[in-house]
């Protein structure tokens, strides 16, 4: 699919990679890009500069998600390609308040359900559309900082799985967005395990590069760090070599991490 022309939903749109998402879409000459953030200010600043639309939505509702589409509908008289954008994290493990857990929950995962149940069928109406769906390479490997993020994003990318062995067929594609460390305020400079991502960080803008790529060629996942491809390929063939890999490198990790902690 080409940008050009289409009417473009971006979810967590005020900064990071829905913003650089949204920039790459309005220099495509999209016809519209909706830019979409709970923080409506940040999200009219973004909209000011591409002259688009923001609409407020907090994604972990089913309500608020329903009256974005609805709107952007009503605004712009359709919804050619709708990115699920926005995410959380909260490090930590098993251990960690459920709310914090029940928050990646509602906002990696459920958001996405709430979006497919209120576009997938007005997309199905015309016969085509386009879901985007930003997970993580955690996804595809693992996050050791965090579980509930690693563990939400496997869900995020199941479900695009999902939605594209039963929408595909039907006129609807699907690409699921898979990077490793991205260099926004995501990545927190005192914590180890975000310190090892950003040592390989690509920035916002070659995400959104790599997604108008995938898009173009129609194709389900979206690498920005191609060596994501390569790790996952290894985890599928040699799944105990991999895991012991890991764990011996989340050790060398935590070892630093009390390093450092002892020197304060």
């Amino acid at each position: 699919m080409e940008v050009r022309n289409r009417v473009i939903v971006v979810t967590g749109a005020a900064g990071g990679i829905g913003r650089a998402l949204c920039r790459r879409f309005a220099d495509e000459q999209a016809e519209r890009v909706v830019v979409s953030d709970v923080d409506e200010s940040a999200a009219q600043a973004v909209s000011s500069e591409l002259g688009g639309l923001a609409i407020a939505c907090d994604v972990s509702s089913p309500d608020s998600m329903d009256a974005l589409v609805r709107r952007t509908i009503a605004e712009c008289g359709r919804i050619d390609v709708f990115v699920s954008n926005a995410g959380v994290t909260s490090k930590g493990g098993v251990d960690l308040p459920i709310e914090d857990w029940q928050r990646c929950w509602d906002v990696n995962v459920m958001a996405h359900v709430h979006a497919a149940r209120s576009v997938v069928p007005r997309m199905l109406e015309r016969g085509e559309g386009y879901l985007v769906q930003v997970a993580s390479a955690a996804g595809l490997l693992t996050e050791m900082g965090s579980a509930p993020y690693s563990t939400t994003k496997h869900a995020a990318v199941a479900l695009a799985e999902w939605l594209a062995v039963h929408y595909q067929p039907r006129g609807i594609r699907v690409s699921c967005v898979c990077p490793a460390g991205v260099d926004t305020g995501f990545l927190n400079p005192d914590n180890v395990y975000d310190q090892f991502l950003k040592r390989t960080a690509c920035s916002p803008e070659q995400v959104a590069e790599a997604v108008i790529s995938t898009m173009r060629e129609e194709t389900f996942l979206a690498l920005p760090h191609p060596e994501v491809g390569e790790f996952f390929a290894f985890k599928a063939q040699h799944y105990d070599e991999w895991l012991e890999n890991f764990a011996k490198l989340n050790e060398r990790m935590q070892r630093l991490a009390a390093k450092r902690t002892s020197k304060r």
